[in-house]
């Protein structure tokens, strides 16, 4: 099953996808039944042609996005990293800010800090049932579904003024690279984990204008999405809506030095999810 916001009538409601219709569920956003519909999905009232409405975030309030930095070895080492040995690693995870969360469709403005905008396409987790300390095998049994997500990265900062160099100035930096508005893009809507089935078996690919940057696996994360599931829960509490971005493959701007500009369209595309489209401003 696909679950989206929507906008119909100047109102916020949320549905499911049917063929070419919408098929209502409720008023309000999406986020705020996620615990209730990890049991049951109601069938819904009346639908609308997919045509007439605007699609926005699955997700609009989600209590929080984490996300995974480094999770693919062809990713670290077109970086300038070496390989990592997964045994003597833990997921490195870090948070981006809900306001960072934006819908397809939407436009992600370049900020006046950094001339380097770059793109991640990344598999989205959507937490169903909350919890901690979650067991590695049971993981899965947390997750509501999956999205498609545009990890948006200012690869440098300026400030305006000159600087001390430092390793701390260089991980704020790329932390805060991480944190502006509309730079989580997300959708077009969730697809139920019974429909994606083995979330280490998605292609994941992004396109800039039309042409192909990215083409990877979920299949060649270094921590699968269980792993990644079990160790946040050992950092914090989970919670129904939460969001968890899963690493993104190699092809990223940086890379080639090929990076976002004014005018540039970019989608992001996952096999048995869907497509994410969004403008550069």
């Amino acid at each position: 099953m696909r679950l989206l916001n929507y906008r119909h009538d100047d109102q916020l409601r949320h549905g499911r996808l049917d063929g070419d219709e919408v098929v209502e569920l409720g008023s309000g956003d999406l986020t705020l039944r996620i615990a209730e519909y990890s049991d049951s999905i109601p069938r819904g009232g009346r639908r609308v042609p997919i045509v007439d409405v605007e699609i926005l975030a699955p997700l609009l309030t989600p209590p929080k996005v984490l996300a995974a930095a480094a999770n693919y070895q062809d990713h670290v080492r077109e970086g300038g990293g070496e390989p990592l040995d997964k045994s003597r690693l833990v997921p490195r995870l870090f948070l981006k800010p809900t306001t960072s969360i934006t819908g397809p469709g939407a436009d992600v403005a370049i900020p006046d800090l950094t001339q380097q905008l770059d793109w991640e396409a990344e598999l989205a987790v959507v937490i169903g049932r909350g919890g901690k300390d979650i067991a590695g095998d049971d993981a899965l049994t947390h997750v509501f579904g999956y999205t498609c997500a545009n990890d948006i990265s200012a690869r440098s900062m300026d400030y305006g003024f000159e600087r001390d160099a430092s390793d701390a100035v260089d991980y704020f930096d790329w932390l805060a690279g991480k944190w502006g508005d509309a730079f989580a893009p997300i959708g077009p809507w969730i697809s139920t984990a019974d429909e994606v089935g083995d979330p280490q078996r998605l292609q994941i690919t992004f396109d800039l204008n039309g042409d192909r940057y990215q083409d990877g696996s979920s299949a060649d994360m270094i921590f699968t999405v269980a792993e990644l599931v079990a160790h946040a829960s050992r950092l914090c509490t989970l919670l129904p809506g939460d969001i968890l971005l899963t690493g993104t493959p190699s092809g990223v701007g940086l890379a080639s030095g090929r990076l976002l500009r004014p005018g540039d369209r970019m989608t992001v595309a996952i096999s048995g999810i869907g497509e994410l489209t969004n403008q550069v401003v």
